[in-house]
């Protein structure tokens, strides 16, 4: 029995130093940045001992720093048990929120609050607890949006960073890579391009970058084009060289007639100590768009701007500030030519892990930030947006579950059913009534279109037919004038208003409806009376009665229809009074109807009144009333017309 025991007691030990030296391996791949091999060796440390706590959290951080933030979920819930700090649980929210369980989060980040009083953490934690009920608030920004996964164009690696230059689409992707990045166990990232016309792409004829050569044991991504396509500019590093930078750096290649230069370090890096990478020009080329961790920011990675300077570099890197910037990350800058900014951030308020958002100004002129919504971002991390057709077409980057491999190009389009158009057009025709009392053709004559804010529209004479022809728009309020030398000009009101079918009612894209309208021109002749019928006054009485009201306005539209016109406006009464009563009862009547002209806007200089009592009777022996009325009428005629 002793000698079993001291083989178990041997055994112990040996496997108690097995793990102590894994453990080492697991921090030494920690510490250089190798999360892939770390991940691998710590799970295997807590498989034989599940109370280390060293190992769990560097496995929780192993996840969180190769980007699988939501695979550290278990690890961060153990630790804020176990070992509670302000870390694990602000990184329990955070993994949380990646695995979109809103609740959760936010008592991980209350109690993350409650073990730090440092006054920039408590900035951050309320950043977080702000966005989390606004999440349920996200809209699509773009409505109607169709994103598809362009399975042809990925592969089973990283796909990502699309851009179109010069009918090439160029892309980073992890394909055919003959060495393994130890940081996530993929491989390393070049660059790629295949033939394109806006979203067909060549899918077959993806080929390495051929302006310059694709180094090995290097991570080289996110290029962009300058508008000119002579200028690359794309993110290298994370090598596993001593001989090489530390970080990720900006390196840019020229055209110089013969081909591309070999990349070279930017400026705009500043330091090689500094995170520098995702790049993209403005749509002038005259600013260059890029993602930092330099110093002075305002969280992880904040998005910068620098100026193209005289010799052709870029410098004077500005933050983009406080709205655009997080204390999260902000990432894969993307300006479009009417001054807004797209980009993707975990750092505002958001449906998964990195989102896609775009700066702009509002009717104010303040900038703000808007999600982009769940028509482009999921659970995972949504990023690298670029339009072919802007707004209404391009790719955009994700790892979103269903993917064909770990990022994968998605293209997206408008798709907006197309509105349903109603053309209204309108037939004028222009007439006139002759002796014999039947309408005719008056051609060329001009009629003019107005709209409803008194803006002419359109113009011309009629045909031989009598017809103009306008373009009108549904439901809107128009009128229409027509002139002719010798006849009085006429206004009249149209309307399309109630006149078109319901467009959620019609099939075609385009239905023409045809309406008409008919205008009917008096001849303008001097001195020649016309009797204004339904003027009716009381017995003895001069007053205007409402009941002669409208046919007084028909009047007052003549006179403004004809500007150029004066006229006498004359009152004749029958012969059943005296001769000077009913002269000065006429006159009477005449000056009121032109007091009523006046007060409808008229001017005085353009009226005449004249009372004629019973000195023109049109029957000279009336007998009946009938014939008593017809001779109690009230007349105006032309007796000028100016010049205009």
């Amino acid at each position: 029995m002793k000698s079993i025991f001291s083989t178990l007691a041997l055994l112990l030990l040996l496997l108690l130093g097995a793990c102590k030296s894994l453990f080492e391996r697991g921090n030494e791949q920690f510490l250089s940045g190798q999360y892939q091999y770390a991940i691998s060796t710590f799970n295997q440390v807590l498989a034989t001992d599940s109370s280390n706590l060293s190992a769990r959290r560097l496995l929780a951080e192993s996840y969180r720093l190769s980007n699988r933030i939501e695979s550290s979920l278990p690890h961060y819930q153990k630790l804020a048990q176990e070992d509670p700090s302000f870390e694990t649980h602000f990184f329990l929210g955070q993994s949380l929120k990646a695995n979109q369980r809103w609740d959760a989060a936010k008592l991980a980040f209350e109690a993350a609050a409650a073990s730090t009083s440092d006054e920039r953490l408590q900035t951050r934690i309320k950043q977080e607890l702000t966005g989390l009920p606004l999440v349920a608030e996200i809209k699509d920004y773009f409505s109607n949006y169709l994103l598809v996964n362009y399975n042809e164009l990925n592969s089973a690696g990283a796909d990502y960073a699309p851009l179109i230059s010069e009918d090439f689409l160029y892309f980073t992707s992890g394909r055919a890579s003959s060495r393994l990045y130890p940081a996530t166990g993929t491989g390393y990232h070049q660059l790629f391009r295949a033939r394109a016309q806006g979203l067909k792409v060549d899918a077959a004829g993806v080929e390495r970058l051929p302006e310059f050569e694709n180094e090995e044991g290097l991570n080289q991504a996110a290029l962009a084009i300058s508008p000119d396509g002579n200028t690359f500019i794309y993110a290298r590093g994370n090598s596993t060289s001593a001989r090489d930078y530390p970080e990720t750096m900006l390196f840019a290649s020229y055209f110089r007639g013969a081909g591309f230069t070999q990349p070279s370090w930017m400026p705009v890096n500043e330091e090689d100590t500094w995170w520098n990478s995702t790049p993209a020009f403005s749509t002038d080329g005259s600013e260059l768009f890029f993602a930092s961790n330099r110093p002075g920011g305002y969280g992880g990675i904040d998005l910068y701007k620098a100026t193209k300077l005289a010799n052709g570099d870029f410098g004077n890197a500005v933050n983009l500030g406080p709205t655009i910037n997080t204390a999260g990350n902000e990432l894969f800058p993307r300006p479009t030519e009417d001054g807004k900014l797209f980009f993707a951030s975990d750092g505002h308020p958001g449906l998964g892990k990195l989102d896609l958002f775009v700066a702009e100004k509002n009717q104010n002129g303040v900038q703000v930030v808007s999600n982009l919504g769940p028509s482009f971002n999921s659970q995972a991390d949504d990023f690298g947006i670029f339009f072919t057709d802007y707004p209404k077409a391009g790719f955009i980057s994700s790892n979103r579950a269903g993917g064909k491999g770990d990022d994968d190009i998605y293209f997206f389009e408008d798709k907006t059913p197309a509105p349903k158009i109603v053309n209204v057009l309108l037939n004028v025709f222009t007439k006139e009534v002759q002796v014999d009392g039947k309408e005719a053709i008056l051609p060329r004559t001009r009629v003019v279109l107005y709209g409803e804010d008194k803006q002419q529209l359109g113009g011309d004479f009629s045909n031989a037919q009598g017809r103009v022809r306008f373009s009108l728009s549904p439901e809107s309020d128009y009128s229409i004038i027509a002139s002719r030398s010798g006849y009085f000009s006429k206004s009249i009101p149209f309307t399309t208003k109630g006149k078109t079918p319901d467009l959620a009612t019609l099939v075609q894209e385009v239905t023409n409806i045809v309406l008409d309208t008919t205008v009917i021109l008096d001849q303008l002749i001097l001195e020649k009376a016309i009797v204004l019928d339904n003027i009716y006054y009381d017995l003895n009485k001069a007053d205007i009665r409402s009941d002669a009201l409208p046919e007084l306005d028909k009047l007052v539209k003549i006179l403004r229809d004809n500007p150029t016109i004066r006229i006498e406006l004359s009152s004749h009464t029958d012969s059943r009074s005296s001769d000077d009563y009913n002269l000065i009862l006429s006159q009477q009547r005449a000056q009121a109807a032109v007091d009523y002209l006046v007060s409808q806007g008229i001017t005085p200089d353009r009226l005449v009144a004249k009372g004629y009592g019973e000195t023109q009777l049109l029957i000279s022996n009336a007998q009946t009333e009938e014939e008593h009325q017809t001779n109690r009428r009230t007349e105006f005629k032309v007796i000028e017309i100016k010049e205009n």
